[in-house]
């Protein structure tokens, strides 16, 4: 079946990253991919990277995300080649997708990557404007985790059976060689005896970046070393409180990785301390890396990493955190037990193949509805 997938760009981000990984296993549950950009690609990476897995990319090459011209170009130039159906990412390109279906004559699926509780007036606008577009023209939502599920079907009168909990999978990783993760721990300043955690995630408000540097400050005597991957508009303040409270020595900024397997292969700790997250992907790395966690009880995180592949904690309360983090330092026993747990979870929920032929069967049965399937 050809699915082509529209999302508002195609920078660095979580649900444009999620395009990446299903073009990697598509082909094997009989997904032909296509992306259609809002916004032009510029010098993007994802582009690049799913050209590489043959997937065409095109873009409206709008000038901002809500601009009114795009449902229309989206029509014009899908309608000489239509795909199967249309599969829209965030709410800018729910618009355009509900526009596009019925005029192109295909079914529209949408996913919803976020919950969006802590909006102003303009966000809740938007937010709202989304909604619409899905319950007018959604054969299905698909919620990455239960907890956007829980959150959608309270904010808006949707019809439960019309929207479907499906987390996303990652493919499995290759496997790290021992000179590698050594190389990557050396680079990090992980020394014979120093343990290694990782978190990765955008430097953005909200994501705990702040809990974690007081939790750091509260673990000072451990022989532990924190690793901070990603960019975002918080990064230049971060990094400017750990120079003026002398953390150099304990933290380290890593940047914006491609390799996040390989990163997270090298640690012995994975720590993300969000105040809100529907399905971080940072946390499926981790457990198909087989490493343990400390994360926050919000969103769909649970969901990831359930009861024994990690240990939960409240989100903005970093003393709690640091003491999670204290607890497996000190136990290499647990964390070898967690980290099984971890890789066993992964297989038996996230792994890729089998989330893009689940997926594959939701996009079975709306084209079935739409007296479109075999």
């Amino acid at each position: 079946m050809r699915v082509c997938h529209l999302i508002h760009d195609l920078g660095p981000g979580g649900a444009e990253h999620v395009l990446v990984d299903l073009a990697r296993v598509a082909p094997a549950a009989g997904i032909e991919m296509s992306v259609l950009s809002l916004m032009p690609l510029g010098g993007h990476r994802y582009p690049v990277l799913l050209r590489g897995l043959g997937v065409r990319v095109e873009c409206l090459d709008l000038p901002f995300r809500w601009d009114p011209r795009g449902p229309v170009r989206a029509v014009r130039l899908l309608q000489a080649d239509p795909p199967d159906l249309l599969h829209s990412h965030l709410k800018h390109a729910d618009l355009v997708a509900a526009y596009a279906a019925p005029r192109l004559g295909v079914p529209m699926v949408s996913t919803l990557h976020l919950v969006e509780v802590e909006v102003g007036r303009v966000g809740r606008f938007k937010r709202d404007l989304g909604a619409w577009a899905r319950r007018r023209r959604a054969a299905r939502t698909i919620a990455v985790s239960d907890a956007v599920r829980r959150w959608y079907l309270g904010a808006f009168p949707v019809d439960p059976a019309a929207v479907i909990t499906l987390p996303n999978g990652i493919p499995v990783p290759e496997v790290v060689p021992a000179e590698r993760r050594a190389g990557l721990r050396g680079e990090f300043g992980a020394a014979e005896g120093t343990l290694l955690a990782a978190t990765v995630a955008i430097f953005r408000e909200g994501k705990g970046h702040d809990d974690l540097l007081d939790a750091v400050r509260l673990v000072e005597d451990l022989p532990i070393r924190f690793v901070l991957a990603g960019s975002g508009t918080e990064e230049a303040r971060l990094r400017a409180r750990v120079a003026a409270e002398g953390l150099g020595g304990r933290v380290v900024f890593a940047g914006f990785r491609e390799d996040v397997a390989g990163l997270l292969a090298a640690a012995d700790l994975v720590v993300h301390p969000s105040h809100a997250d529907a399905l971080p992907t940072a946390l499926i790395h981790a457990l198909a890396a087989g490493v343990p966690a400390v994360a926050t009880r919000v969103g769909g995180i649970p969901e990831i990493v359930g009861e024994n592949a990690g240990v939960l904690v409240p989100p903005g309360e970093p003393a709690a955190l640091a003491g999670a983090v204290r607890d497996l330092v000190g136990d290499a026993g647990r964390r070898r037990e967690m980290g099984e747990a971890a890789r066993a979870r992964f297989g038996a929920r996230f792994e890729g193949t089998a989330w893009a032929r689940r997926l594959a069967a939701i996009y079975a049965g709306v084209l079935t509805e739409a007296g479109r399937g075999d």
